[in-house]
């Protein structure tokens, strides 16, 4: 591709490294940051992440790889986080070269602890980087099905047209489909919530909810996110397209759903600690959930399956009572 714009990407994640093999189809080269010394070596030399993903095979000769998050963005003119939101700051405060000019993409399903913005915003109030500069990758998809070459689709979203369409043209391939939105607020919130409404799938399912349930916690679980997310950002939009429902559907019922697993195990009576230690992976929506909660009482929408996992996962309510609770609440 001809005049092209330098790619980063940041984490060494199972989405980094999903969105790392999307890019090396399309770009000779790309930067790739992890801290983790141990698996870049491994990398260079077995041309594979040895920790995520492990059956994607990368033409190292196509890969940047650092463990200097300031080279990484030194390189690049485009720079896509992957990493949990939860450790976004503590990587961010090894930055010492500028952001300025440089364009952002987040891929980050989550909220900053730190400043409880969602990741787009959070950049926008701490780097002044303008929302033009700013954009969104989400789903519907799972890095585990772009790992397996399954049919997956992309919705990227940013206030720049063009620049959303560039990082749709590099994303985009045979089994990798891409479109476009201005929805960067929403679109960035909806990923966010749907880690929530996953997790609570899970514990319905640990708790022994069957599949008639299932259906009904979902239906409710976009219904309120339509409300949530009209509370923070209104503008028009249509819930039920595949950047809002189908992100929340594949997360809520898909076996590669981290977070529908942690809320598994939780509903299975483990504690939040040992789901934790279990897991080999982050469960974003475990941090989200506070922060939702949180920023709720200020927009003050009708929550009540947030409200539910927070009572769960942080007021230490038994799981078995308060979804028996929630069930006089859904219809």
């Amino acid at each position: 591709m001809t005049n092209q714009p330098k790619f980063a990407v940041i984490g060494g994640g199972s989405w980094a490294t999903a969105i790392a093999k999307m890019l090396c189809v399309n770009l000779s080269e790309i930067a790739w940051y992890m801290r983790n010394e141990e698996a870049i070596e491994h990398i260079k030399s077995q041309h594979h992440n040895p920790n995520y993903l492990s059956s994607v095979e990368f033409d190292v000769k196509k890969l940047r790889l650092t463990s200097d998050i300031n080279e990484a963005i030194a390189y690049a003119d485009y720079i896509i986080f992957a990493i949990p939101s939860a450790f976004l700051s503590n990587e961010m405060s090894k930055m010492t070269v500028s952001l300025k000019d440089k364009v952002i993409f987040s891929a980050i399903k989550g909220i900053v602890p730190e400043t409880s913005l969602i990741v787009g915003e959070h950049f926008n109030s701490s780097y002044n980087i303008p929302f033009d500069n700013i954009g969104v990758i989400t789903g519907p998809c799972h890095a585990e099905e772009v790992a397996l070459e399954r049919l997956s689709y992309l919705t990227i979203a940013c206030g720049d047209s063009g620049k959303a369409k560039v990082v749709a043209k590099v994303l985009a391939g045979n089994y990798i489909k891409t479109k476009i939105t201005d929805d960067i607020i929403g679109t960035e919130y909806a990923a966010m919530l749907k880690n929530i409404y996953a997790i609570a799938a899970g514990m319905a399912h640990g708790l022994g909810y069957g599949d008639n349930f299932q259906s009904v916690l979902m239906s409710n679980a976009i219904r309120e996110m339509k409300k949530f997310i009209r509370k923070v950002h209104r503008m028009k939009r249509n819930i039920n397209n595949s950047a809002y429902l189908g992100d929340l559907l594949v997360t809520g019922y898909s076996v590669f759903s981290r977070n529908r697993m942690f809320g598994n195990m939780i509903g299975k009576g483990y504690t939040v600690k040992s789901a934790m230690m279990e897991m080999s992976m982050v469960a974003e929506g475990y941090y989200a959930v506070k922060s939702a909660y949180k920023l709720n009482q200020e927009y003050k929408a009708q929550t009540p399956i947030i409200d539910a996992v927070y009572s769960i996962l942080y007021e230490g309510k038994e799981a078995k009572k308060v979804f028996k609770k929630l069930t006089d609440k859904l219809d």
